[in-house]
């Protein structure tokens, strides 16, 4: 038997996980295009490695999802983490292309430090070991830490180019992404501490297969790739692009812009748990992620740099208060044998539906109006949160979750 106190030791563990991967994929995510452009790949090549990372996200996720619990979440998990480390240290070493296709192909490498394939699938089924009344203060923490930490190893890859003004033998780009293989080191010597509480019991041990929240899982995966699809029309990189053509903005001061806009986004995912518990995770989903569409869609009506400025750090306040509550709500409405496939399946959904969009968002704002892309961003997204409200707001969680959660948490299961 493993108590509370025992799975509250775990969730810290996972959680300092977490900060060591969000630090590495940050700091990487910097570094990564220019140095592969420096090694000589191509363009299509680059291109194609990215394409790959999103690939191999989706396939090992499907893979957790069906074999974690039947191997040992644990074991599935150093697994990860060390095969992240190795694939980093490949793209630091060498520019020979079949060899970055296949570190790419593993899904444990990602531009994105809050989103990176299956070790956050895995993670998310581990923290479901938290009591509920507890869960959504576990994923806003979760969420908090991976802006923070992500947010500070993007602001400290600038360090090498700094370092290289004063000392030429300084490395190069490549050789630093070695930073992210000591991250994923350290993670590992976190994670080989975690005890038994992160696994399933013998009664909610997954085979990997979806029964009895087949039909919620369904619902939830659909609406989870439309919100992402949209998402896609609004990447980063898309946004440094637009500010730079409809205002002229540098990419020193989007880098400012986007490190206070990850700040904001660590506060209002601790601020999300603590909603999550007071009115429920699908009212912090729906009624957080609403006005942030909102300010979306206006973004380009903007009549400057500084009030377009002000209007994204404004939704960046409140865009991502929906992660942690909808994490902690696939982990919360499913049956607790089918944790680790759920938030598999809906984590592909997502991986899945995002690349065709920034493609998308790029040819409408040169073929037609250039605010396009967050209009239809900003609408996709509010109809998904409408969407949502509608079809889970009488659904119940499954026992034993049920009797802990929050009384404005909706009461009749849709299934």
């Amino acid at each position: 038997m493993t108590g509370i106190g025992d799975a509250e030791r775990d969730l810290r563990l996972v959680l300092a996980v977490q900060g060591l991967r969000a630090f590495g994929y940050g700091f990487s995510s910097v570094l990564l295009g220019t140095a592969l452009a420096a090694g000589g790949l191509s363009a299509t090549q680059v291109g194609v490695i990215f394409a790959t990372m999103l690939t191999g996200m989706a396939c090992f996720s499907l893979l957790v999802g069906r074999y974690a619990d039947r191997l040992g979440r644990r074991r599935t998990y150093l697994t990860l983490l060390i095969t992240m480390g190795i694939s980093a240290a490949l793209f630091a070493l060498t520019n020979y292309f079949p060899l970055l296709l296949l570190a790419a192909f593993t899904g444990t490498l990602s531009t994105d430090p809050n989103e990176s394939g299956p070790i956050t699938t895995l993670e998310q089924a581990m923290m479901a070991s938290v009591p509920a009344p507890a869960r959504a203060r576990g994923f806003g923490r979760y969420n908090a830490i991976a802006y923070l930490t992500g947010s500070l190893g993007a602001l400290l890859a600038g360090g090498p180019a700094a370092l290289r003004d004063l000392w030429s033998d300084v490395p190069t780009d490549q050789r630093w992404l070695l930073i992210l293989s000591v991250s994923a080191f350290l993670a590992v010597l976190v994670a080989s501490r975690l005890g038994e509480a992160v696994e399933p019991s013998g009664a909610h041990r997954s085979r990997g297969q979806l029964t009895k929240s087949r039909s919620t899982v369904r619902r939830l995966s659909a609406l989870f790739a439309v919100d992402a699809f949209a998402g896609g029309f609004v990447v980063q990189a898309f946004l440094v692009y637009w500010f730079a053509r409809r205002y002229d903005a540098s990419p020193e001061l989007m880098g400012v812009v986007f490190f206070a806009a990850g700040l904001l986004q660590a506060a209002s995912s601790v601020l999300a748990g603590k909603l999550g518990e007071r009115i429920g995770l699908l009212n912090t989903m729906v009624f957080s992620h609403l006005p942030s569409n909102l300010l979306l869609a206006v973004l380009p009506l903007a009549p400057g740099l500084p009030a377009a400025v002000t209007l994204l750090l404004a939704r960046a306040a409140l865009s991502q208060m929906d992660v942690p509550a909808r994490q902690a709500y696939v982990v919360t409405m499913v049956d607790p044998a089918e944790r680790t496939a759920a938030a598999a399946y809906t984590n592909t959904a997502r991986y899945a539906a995002r690349p065709v969009a920034p493609l998308a968002a790029t040819a409408l704002s040169q073929l037609a109006w250039p605010g396009l892309p967050f209009l239809i961003a900003g609408t996709l997204r509010i109809g998904y949160d409408l969407t949502l409200f509608v079809l889970f707001r009488h659904a119940r969680p499954p026992a034993p979750d049920r009797v802990a959660q929050a009384p404005s948490e909706p009461s009749e299961d849709p299934r």
